[in-house]
């Protein structure tokens, strides 16, 4: 990965949207949600603390967390898109 996140940020590649329904009706791209849970790709070292300290991330790479829906920068890399968020705008590690 050559795109690597300062400090608290998090690099993450959504899931790919729903294109059928569960019923197995295709949607057009227009209607297809954004997904609110991708894989963590690349993170920062961690948040600076007002002592100096850094504060390790909680994250790490090849997580599934669950983001908001909303939050941070959508990026494109090499013609994949990412989003660049800050970690604490995470929502939760998936597990399993």
């Amino acid at each position: 990965m050559s795109i690597q996140p300062l400090y608290d940020n998090v690099l993450v590649q959504r899931a790919e949207p729903e294109e059928k329904t569960k019923g197995g009706l295709f949607l057009p791209s227009a209607a297809q949600d954004k997904q609110v849970y991708g894989e963590v790709k690349a993170i920062g070292k961690g948040k600076i603390l007002k002592d100096g300290g850094i504060r390790p991330p909680q994250v790490k790479v090849g997580d599934k967390v669950l983001l908001a829906k909303w939050g941070g920068n959508e990026v494109t890399y090499e013609g994949t898109d990412y989003l660049i968020i800050k970690e604490s705008d995470l929502l939760a590690v998936i597990d399993g």
